[in-house]
């Protein structure tokens, strides 16, 4: 129907400019700025039939409107299209991210570029170590008898392990180990690699066995219990930079919160590659990010996610903005890993 198309389009104006002044809404400042081709007593009934749905309110000092978390909803609902980023920008994202040395320094940039895109809180996830294989097991003499285990995975993690062997070790020993180890596992999926290490002593040569059960331990702690799944978190002074208004109460329990990273890698485990996820304020079940927005996306192959990345910030945001930067930089942070 024409009028409820029209009251998108006044809801969408109302949007633009609150989330751009952050100042209430009146029908006055929406007649003058904005084309919506009707009188502004007919922009007013718009408005009150919005505020009745539950679209807009009212602050109460004021006599203009804000748009509700429902409003944004709404409007991010009916998007037309996300815009692309422009040639310059995704031109920044590739130079900013091609001079990474490695994963930390991918997911390092990352955060720091999403912080810099968007002005929100920027938040990626390590490659969850459930959805990784084995790419290479390394075994490092640091002493007579201690060695270093290093696990690494095909999505560039790290883990590292000591081992202490009641008995010295010898050079060649080690290599032996190192190209036993790499037989059994080199391309194992993690979730799967476990169960490979008890008949690592039945292929073993009498020679190593001693080593190897030394070894099948930490080896164990390795594949089967990762360090847990960790968020690298960027632009947390942005929340600063909004209004008083922008967060109801105080800002202290969502910091508290992505400090804490559970609730935050909780949402995160939920996305995957190329959908745009946006949880809007109530719809965050968490109390502490209730007055906040959360835009998210999965990043890596369609087929095969590797974790999550996104932004956070107050509900009065960008959205069409933080949505494309989110995916653009998604994308990229995906070619960049599959390639590694």
């Amino acid at each position: 129907m024409a009028h409820d198309e029209r009251r998108l389009e006044v809801l969408r104006a109302i949007v633009q400019d609150f989330v751009s002044t952050n100042d209430p809404v009146g029908s006055k400042a929406l007649a003058e700025r904005h084309d919506l081709g009707v009188s502004p007593a007919t922009i007013r009934n718009d408005m009150a039939v919005l505020e009745e749905q539950g679209y807009i309110t009212q602050p109460h000092t004021s006599a203009g409107r804000v748009p509700t978390d429902k409003g944004y909803r709404l409007f991010v609902d009916r998007l037309s299209a996300v815009k692309p980023l422009s040639a310059a920008e995704r031109r920044a994202i590739e130079r900013f991210l091609d001079g990474a040395v490695d994963l930390h320094d991918v997911l390092g940039r990352t955060v720091r570029l999403l912080a810099q895109l968007t002005r929100q809180v920027a938040v990626v996830q390590y490659p969850t170590l459930s959805r990784s294989a084995v790419r290479h097991l390394e075994v490092v003499q640091v002493a007579a008898s201690r060695l270093l285990l290093v696990l690494i995975t095909d999505t560039g993690r790290v883990e590292q392990r000591v081992v202490d062997s009641p008995v010295e070790v010898d050079a060649g020993a080690v290599a032996e180990l190192r190209a036993l180890l790499n037989q059994a596992f080199a391309g194992v999926k993690l979730a799967e690699a476990g169960d490979k290490v008890p008949g690592l002593l039945d292929t073993a040569p009498q020679h190593l066995r001693g080593l190897v059960t030394t070894v099948s331990t930490t080896l164990m702690e390795t594949l089967v219990e990762p360090s847990e799944d960790r968020l690298v978190i960027g632009g947390t002074a942005n929340l600063a930079h909004g209004s008083a208004l922008d967060f109801r109460g105080s800002v202290r329990p969502l910091l508290e919160a992505l400090e804490e990273q559970v609730v935050v890698l909780r949402l995160m485990s939920e996305v995957d590659a190329g959908t745009v996820l946006v949880r809007i304020g109530e719809e965050n079940a968490h109390e502490a990010l209730t007055g906040a927005s959360l835009v998210t996306v999965g990043y890596g192959s369609a087929d095969r996610p590797l974790g999550g990345l996104g932004v956070v910030g107050p509900t009065r945001m960008d959205y069409p903005g933080n949505m494309a930067a989110v995916r653009a930089v998604a994308r990229y942070v995906g070619h960049l890993l599959a390639e590694s």
